[in-house]
């Protein structure tokens, strides 16, 4: 396995990888890799035969109060596990090398940033969609994969790559969960035992919105409400909120339609949390 941190000797590389007639995947991460990264990265196994993991905290996506400094970075258990994972490449740039002295260029997606973490973190899918597209353009992807955990996310990337004809096919792999159903999350290890107990109402919450609309609830407001009593019922668990949208557009919706997507989001002490779960009826 390789592991670069300079764009030039990363230019090489693929180069070298397309010579060979290889079919390039990336899958974009901020380290402190877990089973639900190593699933990313089976998922692109699959789809290319050359994989390149990159492996980089991103200042621009967090806010000033947000956990940017603390943001765990296990840099050498991550690279470990890439390797155990099969990732042919590891991309792993420093902050100077994405954002030199000057930079002053950023990507902005309209529309499905706005709802929800565009509403409660306003700067934050304006730095995820830089970094992603500055990736992009550094690897030259014909895949890339990312996981539906951060479902807002992905469809925030699926615009941006559709709006600039990025040639890039964009795959969403699904959550990892641990037994009990919470979705694997680099914060998960910032919960306490009390707090890792309550997080669980998270996804409760989704199955319980599941469960109402399956059962022939037409009232997408009262759904909504339900999800939004059942964190608040869980100790310590301070939602933002809960919601049932289009899976598209992500556009809060007034009525049941086909296919339709409950997320979620909460905090637990200082720690921040989300899930989704896609409803099909």
């Amino acid at each position: 396995m390789q592991v670069i941190s300079e764009t030039g000797e990363l230019r090489e590389a693929i180069k070298a990888a397309r010579s060979q007639g290889k079919r390039i995947g990336c899958v974009p991460t901020m380290g402190a890799l877990h089973a639900g990264h190593v699933s990313l990265f089976h998922a692109c196994r699959s789809q290319a035969n050359f994989v390149v993991a990159t492996i980089f905290v991103n200042p621009t996506q967090f806010a000033p109060h947000e956990d940017f400094s603390k943001y765990p970075r296990p840099l050498e258990k991550d690279l470990e596990a890439a390797k155990l994972a099969g990732v042919d490449l590891v991309f792993t740039p420093t902050k100077e090398g994405l954002y030199p002295e000057g930079y002053s260029t950023y990507v902005t997606v309209e529309g499905v940033s706005a709802p929800m973490e565009g509403a409660l973190r306003p700067t934050h899918f304006r730095g995820v969609a830089t970094i992603v597209l500055k990736l992009f353009n550094l690897v030259q992807p014909d895949v890339a994969v990312f996981g539906a955990k951060d479902y807002q996310q992905q469809a925030l990337i699926r615009r941006m790559v559709k709006d600039l004809d990025v040639p890039v096919e964009v795959i969403t792999a699904p959550t990892m969960r641990e037994h009990d159903g919470l979705a694997m999350s680099s914060r998960n290890v910032y919960l306490s035992a009390e707090q890792r107990k309550s997080a669980i109402a998270l996804w409760e919450s989704l199955n319980l919105a599941e469960d109402r609309l399956h059962d022939g609830e037409t009232d997408i407001q009262a759904v909504a409400a339900a999800m939004l009593q059942h964190l608040q019922k869980a100790a310590g668990v301070v939602p933002d909120y809960a919601v049932i949208a289009d899976p598209q557009t992500l556009q809060e919706l007034t009525a049941p339609q086909p296919r339709m997507v409950a997320l979620v989001a909460a905090r637990l002490g200082t720690t921040r949390l989300i899930d989704n779960k896609e409803i099909a009826l």
